[in-house]
């Protein structure tokens, strides 16, 4: 691993990447009706949550995960493939560990396959992010 390979506005655009995906992912488009209802949630306690708290631990947390998928492709021989790859099995890891705590929690298959699945888009297009924009 040779830091000085890391683009960190590749790491920028990943992090925010998360952000564009989860804004889909969990809307009431695709799969957000489905999660509430998996969840417990109710719109009412989904609005009159904290929005700073949620927003700013999850940017913090997927500015972690990018920077962390970052390390892992500091490579001079990383490329778009290398990097959609690595962010693909990282998700993979990540749906495996969803997975495991969400059995234990008595969640529905569905809970965890919009949770994973999640991870696994969002990782992935970080991965193709960094990978491509070094």
């Amino acid at each position: 691993m040779d830091v000085s390979h890391i683009n960190w506005l590749a790491v920028v655009a990943a992090g925010l990447s998360a952000f564009l995906v989860g804004g889909i992912w969990y809307s009431n488009i695709l799969f957000g009706n489905a999660w509430m209802t998996d969840s417990d949630l109710t719109p009412e306690q989904i609005k009159n949550s904290s929005k700073g708290k949620k927003f700013g631990f999850a940017a913090l947390f997927s500015f972690i995960m990018a920077a962390n998928l970052a390390f892992f492709l500091a490579d001079a021989k990383t490329d778009v493939a290398w990097g959609a790859t690595a962010g693909f099995l990282t998700g993979i890891w990540t749906f495996c560990a969803i997975g495991m705590h969400s059995l234990f929690e008595l969640r529905s298959w569905r809970h965890v396959f919009i949770n994973g699945g999640y991870s696994i888009v969002a990782l992935t297009l970080m991965g193709t992010i960094i990978g491509l924009w070094r």
